[in-house]
């Protein structure tokens, strides 16, 4: 059995947020989450995983808006983690 990733933990909160609010609404929830310390698209314990989670929803969120489908934008999401991560 494949262990899960940390990544794929949060993977359909990303794609249920990108597809739930506009880029513009998720930063707002970022904003209130650094301000207030909640915010009314996400809630996790730790506020580090809250804005890593909304931060990649934006991300998806925002490549939809340019036209591309969910699939892509996720799939583009993980070539740039990849990436990164080197």
């Amino acid at each position: 059995m494949a262990r899960q990733t940390h990544q794929d933990m949060h993977l359909a909160e990303i794609r249920e947020l990108a597809q739930r609010f506009s880029a513009d609404s998720i930063d707002k929830c970022m904003q209130q989450e650094l301000e207030e310390g909640s915010n009314p698209c996400y809630s996790d314990s730790e506020v580090e995983e809250v804005m890593n989670v909304l931060a990649k929803s934006q991300f998806v969120r925002s490549r939809v808006d340019e036209g591309k489908n969910l699939s892509e934008a996720i799939r583009e999401l993980g070539r740039r983690i990849r990436a990164i991560q080197g």
